[in-house]
């Protein structure tokens, strides 16, 4: 299997063990596993160099998600490459699904099915009835920066991460904007299902104020960058409004469930 993964990570060590383990016990072992240790100091160092198989990059300090991926596309040659979070768990056949989805329909980045939050239900069982009721479920045109995989021909023509995104936040939603304008498919599929716990690392970040505001710096980026006005955002936000409305409308009425699942105030949502 011409598949390598790459998880960046900045400390949550219990959620990079956990995380692991699910890949390990939920993926064929022929897969490369690249892990960039962004200047962890809660341990995360210690355990990665008692791990074996996996590739190791460590960091002196935390240089960003961007920079991050980029280091782990470049340590490895395989077809395709998988960008996964660190607070994640995988469930069986989640690459074979994503695997499959992509080659039947000629796509060059797609995401999994995801739900968020605490992790209150029995995830393989969850996995195996939403697989069952919603495989054909399908989003045309969009991507997760949770977790997508990516074919090594986008790289080739669109070029890696914008490494102006600092520390996280808008950097995956660039790229998959300049897939899209160089004319490659991205696509959701209900065929693979992943748990994600919920944006842990950047929570923490955001929490211990010792950075500055960088989430505000790259939206601003971002929108000087595509040259985004206020009518132009607004006539986006509109349409992707509606279209994952609509989404969302029919794939819980015909599937039971939707792409993006959430558990949000003790009760599931469906985004």
């Amino acid at each position: 299997m011409n598949v390598g993964i790459v998880i960046p990570v900045f400390n949550q060590l219990n959620y990079t063990r956990d995380c692991l383990a699910s890949l390990r016990a939920k993926s064929k072992p022929d897969i490369q596993i690249i892990v960039i240790n962004n200047g962890s100091a809660d341990g995360t160092a210690d355990f990665l160099a008692t791990c074996s198989g996996l590739i190791v990059i460590n960091n002196p300090q935390n240089l960003g998600c961007a920079t991050a991926w980029n280091q782990g596309v470049k340590a490895t040659a395989v077809e395709w490459i998988v960008i996964l979070n660190n607070d994640v768990l995988l469930t069986s056949g989640w690459l074979e699904g994503l695997l499959a989805f992509a080659q039947e329909n000629g796509l060059d980045i797609v995401s999994p099915a995801i739900r968020e939050g605490l992790m209150n239900y029995d995830l393989e069982a969850y996995a195996r009835q939403f697989i069952s009721s919603a495989a054909k479920a399908a989003r045309s045109g969009v991507a997760n920066g949770i977790c997508f995989m990516v074919h090594r021909r986008v790289f080739e023509k669109v070029g890696l991460f914008d490494e102006n995104f600092r520390i996280g936040q808008f950097e995956d939603t660039d790229f998959f904007r300049r897939a899209r304008l160089a004319g490659f498919k991205l696509g959701i599929t209900g065929r693979s299902f992943i748990h994600h716990f919920g944006s842990i690392t950047q929570n923490s970040i955001r929490e211990s104020k010792t950075v500055r505001p960088y989430e505000a710096e790259n939206r601003a980026y971002f929108r000087k960058k595509w040259g985004l006005n206020g009518l132009t955002r607004f006539m986006e936000r509109w349409q992707n409004k509606v279209r994952f409305a609509r989404w969302r409308s029919q794939e819980h009425r015909q599937f039971g469930h939707t792409l993006n699942e959430r558990w949000i105030n003790n009760q599931l949502n469906y985004d």
